[in-house]
């Protein structure tokens, strides 16, 4: 992929015994919904002016007080309910996040606590948009290795509270959220490749772009408080074709065509880069899950919470192939493959 280094652990790689077997998502989003006619009242925008170049409509903002470990604690409870799983049978949780609560410790270790988890393991993860299927990549692999049995993966943002609410260029675009998947280490037969679960994971990063998408300051060496910069044109231009090549890689490794991909599920930037996306792989927008317009981009959140969307909607059937993708800044990268 044009001279960029990637990583790829195909199925049954690391052990031909287990797979990792997604039994369930939830999703939390704050009750306080801002509306792009609100917006218009603080910023120089207007509806007409974002929907036409993000195609977003409004997007949920945190209350005063409620934390990302707060949203990732809803989101979790709602991922447990509907997959039927006790909260003692968690040994691991992988936390994507860009704005944890504090710099240290991990805010998978307050979610776990809230929870009442008391065994395995807990920590963050940062890759920005791409979180999450940085965040699925690493527990898809330590439950392949017998390293845990049991996983919360999950992606949860504040993103409103590193905003700078002056710049229409950025505040526009992001809202608050949480997604969380459950995912189990179940035996495979080595002679039936067509069981459910995470396919492959393929993860990608080039640091030459650190400087069109970032945060000015912020918790760390820096000392100071910051906001989102990006260059919009940069980070379009390279998204695209990145989260489509990324697809692609998917595919391949796994025998696959375009055509085997019952859902593709982006990270919900803007519907321009989602519409470019799709006519790059030449896949339908009926082959779409979309939420970027009630939600704006929250980040690691937004594919988690597609994936909850779409299983509470019955979109999701078992043996369904679906495609992950994600870009955010670093320039990170990737996608996963997942047999529902």
């Amino acid at each position: 992929m044009r001279g960029f280094l990637g990583w790829c652990l195909p199925m049954n790689a690391a052990s031909p015994l287990k797979r990792s077997v997604v039994l369930g998502c939830g999703a939390y989003l704050p009750a306080n919904i801002v509306t792009n006619d609100a917006l218009s009242k603080r910023i120089d925008t207007s509806d007409e002016w974002i929907r036409k170049r993000t195609g977003i409509r409004q997007r949920h903002i945190a209350a005063d007080g409620e934390l990302t470990s707060d949203l990732a604690l809803a989101a979790c409870r709602e991922a447990l309910k509907f997959a039927g799983v006790a909260v003692e049978e968690i040994d691991l949780i992988v936390l994507a996040t860009t704005t944890p609560d504090n710099t240290f410790p991990a805010t998978a270790t307050r979610v776990q606590s809230a929870l009442g988890v008391k065994r395995g393991m807990a920590f963050d993860i940062q890759a920005v948009c791409s979180g999450f299927i940085y965040a699925l990549s690493v527990a898809d692999n330590m439950l392949r290795l017998g390293q845990a049995s049991t996983a919360l993966v999950i992606g949860a943002e504040v993103f409103s509270r590193i905003l700078d609410w002056e710049d229409r260029g950025t505040c526009v675009l992001f809202g608050d959220g949480a997604g969380a998947m459950v995912l189990r280490a179940m035996p495979v037969s080595e002679s039936d490749v067509a069981e459910r679960g995470v396919m492959s994971t393929h993860l990608y990063s080039d640091g030459s772009h650190y400087d069109a998408l970032y945060v000015d300051g912020g918790p760390g060496s820096t000392g100071t408080a910051g906001h989102v910069r990006m260059d919009g044109k940069e980070v379009y231009r390279h998204a695209v074709n990145l989260m489509a090549d990324a697809v692609e890689a998917a595919v391949s490794a796994n025998g696959m065509t375009l055509d085997d991909i019952n859902w593709l599920i982006p990270h919900q930037a803007n519907m321009r880069i989602i519409d470019s996306i799709s006519r790059r792989l030449g896949i339908g927008e009926d082959r779409v899950v979309i939420t970027v317009q009630g939600q704006a981009n929250t980040s690691a959140a937004t594919i988690p919470l597609a994936l909850a969307a779409a299983q509470d909607d019955n979109r999701l059937k078992s043996g369904d192939i679906v495609a992950l993708t994600a870009l955010g800044g670093g320039f990170t990268w990737g996608a996963a493959m997942i047999r529902w």
